[in-house]
């Protein structure tokens, strides 16, 4: 009898793991499309960053760019998927090129190097 019970009690954790998931999954696949709604369009990297999971980066077809952090990469690519972008394997080349920076990056990254 108590097995039965300890099966049932790790069903329902399960359960209520998978919703989470499928919760998360949806949330940030509706911020990626306000994202790409926002800048005319959007294109994706999914990165693994570790125990924290992954990072979703975006660049819009406008050249403004973002980021979303997903508990693991699974969770990610499911969202991006979800949200209908182009994914790229790796953040180089033509990718990278579509990004475009402002003063506030052009300062900040001067700043850093300056130990400011």
């Amino acid at each position: 009898m108590a097995d039965t019970q300890q099966v049932e009690a790790d069903q329902k954790a399960d359960q209520k793991a998978d919703q989470r998931a499928e919760r998360k999954v949806a949330r940030l696949a509706r911020q990626i499309g306000g994202f790409a709604k926002a800048h005319g369009g959007a294109e994706g990297q999914v990165a693994h960053i570790g125990e924290r999971g992954a990072r979703i980066v975006l660049v819009g077809e406008d050249g403004g760019w973002g980021d979303l952090v997903a508990p693991s990469t699974e969770i990610a690519r499911q969202a991006v998927e979800k949200a209908g972008i182009t994914v790229h394997e790796s953040f180089d080349g033509e990718f990278a090129a579509k990004v475009t920076t402002g003063p506030y990056e052009w300062k900040r990254m001067a700043g850093i190097q300056i130990g400011g």
